[in-house]
């Protein structure tokens, strides 16, 4: 660690489905050939997804170093999860700029307090936090209300209103008036991109917050699933955790087991969630798909240590009988 100095630093945050790991990966394709990024990414569930598709896309090969730090906030515990994982990070990728992405329901606060505390102070030049945040929400009080979304905003030096292919033509407006309510604008710079465009000059942008070196979380155990966990006989395991007012649900299976790629379709387009994170191995390659608001995609991934899935939900009833419905997707 002694040897890393001031490796430009950005926190990239924003709600539950407001497309930030798209944005990263928009982010990570401007890279410049010959440097080298590290990307910290923190999960609310158990399982961990974001790892595998970042790693399907063959990332070290082209300078760019994932570590994954599943389950709730990764400060919590007095920051020892973030600091463990980002030192692992930083000792193997010496990077010469470091992304974080933490879960849409932590708290970026705790995270930047992380950074400016002294074990970081030479190590970490902070720059721009970007905050996304879909403008519709604005109009749903289960948004504006929640300590969450309105921390995410208020911490922004650059605020990028994401999906706005999708807006009506009021929502943008109303974004800037709920903005203009609930936080100071003026050292915030905003924009409007669609599917995580976000362009790689924003990341420049001077870290204006004064952050304070403190912790408001409740200390817990943190005990994440490993990267490569040991599967039972049964062929998977499932874990679950909660906080925020939300509920969360993942499985992993057995890298030997095939799933049925239009079945798994069928039954994600159909559960009612917050949020649908999935990697599996299925009769037609290996694909990532992602659901939010609604709306599911698929991505074609290059590689994936196991098929794994994580759901989020405010309503934990909504979870309970997935697990079934998936053991059938899987091809006898």
């Amino acid at each position: 660690m002694s040897a890393l100095k001031a490796i430009p630093t950005n926190v990239i945050t924003g709600f539950l489905g407001v497309g930030k790991s798209t944005a990263i990966l928009n982010l990570l394709k401007q890279k410049p050939d010959n440097e080298r990024w590290a990307v910290l990414v923190n999960e609310f569930g158990e399982v961990g997804i974001d790892g595998s598709l970042f790693t399907g896309q063959k990332t070290e090969e082209a300078g760019i170093f994932i570590r994954e730090v599943p389950g709730g906030c990764m400060c919590c515990a007095a920051g020892l999860p973030m600091q463990i994982a980002l030192n692992m990070l930083l000792a193997r990728a010496k990077p010469q700029r470091l992304l974080i992405e933490p879960t849409g329901l932590g708290h970026p606060l705790e995270v930047l307090s992380v950074l400016v505390a002294e074990h970081y102070r030479e190590v970490v030049d902070l720059r721009a936090t970007i905050t996304l945040v879909d403008a519709r929400k604005v109009h749903d009080e289960r948004y504006t209300t929640h300590p969450t979304f309105n921390q995410q905003l208020a911490i922004a030096d650059v605020i990028v209103a994401n999906k706005a292919d999708q807006y009506h033509p009021g929502d943008f407006p109303a974004l800037l008036g709920f903005l203009e309510r609930t936080t100071s604008l003026d050292s915030k710079s905003i924009f409007q991109v669609s599917m995580g465009a976000l362009k790689i000059d924003w990341l420049a942008a001077p870290a204006s917050q004064h952050i304070q070196t403190h912790h408001h979380h409740t200390e817990k155990d943190v005990t994440s699933i490993p990267e490569a966990p040991e599967i039972p006989e049964t062929g998977y395991l499932s874990i679950d955790n909660e906080g925020e007012g939300f509920y969360s649900r993942g499985w992993i299976f057995k890298p030997e087991w095939i799933f049925n790629s239009q079945e798994l379709y069928n039954l994600l387009l159909g559960v009612n969630v917050e949020r649908i994170k999935a990697v599996f191995i299925t009769d037609q390659g290996i694909t990532a798909y992602n659901k939010a608001d609604n709306v599911l995609t698929e991505a074609e991934l290059d590689d994936s240590m196991d098929s794994r899935i994580e759901c989020i939900s405010s309503d934990r009833c909504s979870l309970e009988s997935l697990e079934d419905a998936l053991l059938a997707c899987v091809r006898d």
